[in-house]
């Protein structure tokens, strides 16, 4: 029996997602047919059966992973860890024949060392195999069958999961090739959401590197599912994975997808290396005849049509003695916007709060964003 069926074919869930994106990524998940959504730090709660599983890996743009929780219980130190792993029965998720690797998060004052705790929990589960099998799985930390979640909170709870994703959702598998700072898919498909972009308006990145936020723009235009990228998900490799099932969400998924654009999505870059790679990226998500991108300057380019959005993430600078020579590159990105992109509305994503006064435009909306462990600003102007 498996845990989906023990619970009436609904299982808890938990979607990680970046920090201050919990309200977006909650909307997308009832949006994607989620039940008892609630909001947690760097997470959503949320509720459904195998088919939601599977149908959020497939669609959600923002979360990192789904975890679908098996089981909690007290855990004060690490006897009591090793106990509670051994009371769920493992012989459901897993058989010697399966690879296994176990992450930890969180900690109390006696469970401090993530590292010691995934240990522990391994050590719990291959003993128990032991004793029923006479064998154990063996620890693949790159591509196991089963991957194993554990958190422990600060009021000494532990919670076990399996990671139904398998690698990052953000790795989408469109993009190998990346520029120097690569924004996450997953980030750069929450700033198109957060700018209130619609399909039927143009949409521009005009230091759009290797692509990703034109790519996640086109992607969401053309109704296509991220996870279609992919090789694989972890939950294929599930003991009680329905391959059935999968098939059709798979097969709805491609019968959604749109071939046109119904307003053109442009990208820009002065370094022409990193425009071949985003050239790439759309070729890979087959995308490259509806996303436009060129090699031009800043300083030369034009609004591609009389209004549109513009999003772009510029660098931040963090190294000293770099602000001065980025300074000038805003104050070009503001004198750009004022002059030839009226009747658009842009957005910059910065790290630099320094930099943004460069611009030399008051934003009329700003919000905070976290890139990576890097809090940033993501700012608003409208261009009359």
């Amino acid at each position: 029996m498996n845990q989906l069926d023990q619970l009436g074919q609904s299982g808890q869930y938990f979607a990680t997602v970046a920090r201050g994106l919990e309200s977006l990524a909650a909307q997308e998940l009832e949006g994607l047919g989620a039940e008892s959504v609630t909001l947690g730090f760097c997470g959503v709660s949320f509720r459904g059966d195998r088919s939601l599983l599977y149908r959020v890996n497939l669609w959600a743009r923002l979360p990192f992973r789904i975890l679908m929780q098996i089981h909690q219980f007290p855990c004060l130190d690490a006897p009591a860890l090793y106990r509670g792993i051994q009371t769920i029965d493992w012989q459901q998720y897993l058989t010697p024949k399966h690879s296994l690797a176990v992450s930890a998060t969180g900690g109390n004052s006696q469970l401090n060392h993530t590292h010691f705790t995934a240990l522990q929990v391994k050590n719990a589960i291959v003993d128990q195999q032991q004793r029923v099998w006479g064998d154990r799985s063996s620890v693949d930390t790159q591509e196991p069958d089963l991957r194993i979640n554990v958190f422990i909170d600060k009021e000494d709870l532990c919670t076990v999961s399996l990671d139904s994703s398998g690698s990052s959702l953000h790795r989408r598998g469109y993009r190998p090739a990346v520029g120097q700072a690569p924004l996450k898919e997953s980030l750069a498909a929450a700033l198109v959401q957060l700018s209130g972009w619609q399909p039927e308006v143009s949409f521009l990145d005009p230091l759009c590197g290797s692509g990703t936020l034109p790519l996640e723009a086109a992607l969401k235009a053309l109704d296509m599912a991220p996870g279609l990228f992919r090789e694989r998900f972890g939950f294929e490799t599930w003991t009680d994975f329905d391959p059935q099932l999968f098939d059709r969400l798979l097969e709805e998924a491609s019968a959604r997808q749109k071939f046109l654009l119904p307003a053109p999505i442009f990208g820009s870059d002065i370094d022409s290396r990193v425009i071949k790679q985003a050239i790439t990226n759309a070729e890979n998500c087959g995308v490259d005849r509806q996303v436009q991108f060129t090699c031009t300057e800043l300083a030369h380019l034009e609004a591609p049509a009389a209004q549109g959005v513009l999003v772009c993430n510029p660098p931040y600078g963090e190294r000293i003695g770099r602000d001065q020579e980025l300074s000038g590159l805003y104050k070009l990105l503001g004198d750009v916007m004022k002059r030839r992109f009226k009747g658009w509305t842009a957005f910059v994503l910065s790290g630099n709060r320094e930099l943004t006064k460069a611009i030399g435009l008051k934003p009329s909306q700003q919000t905070q964003i976290f890139n990576g462990n890097l809090p940033c600003q993501f700012l608003k102007y409208e261009l009359y």
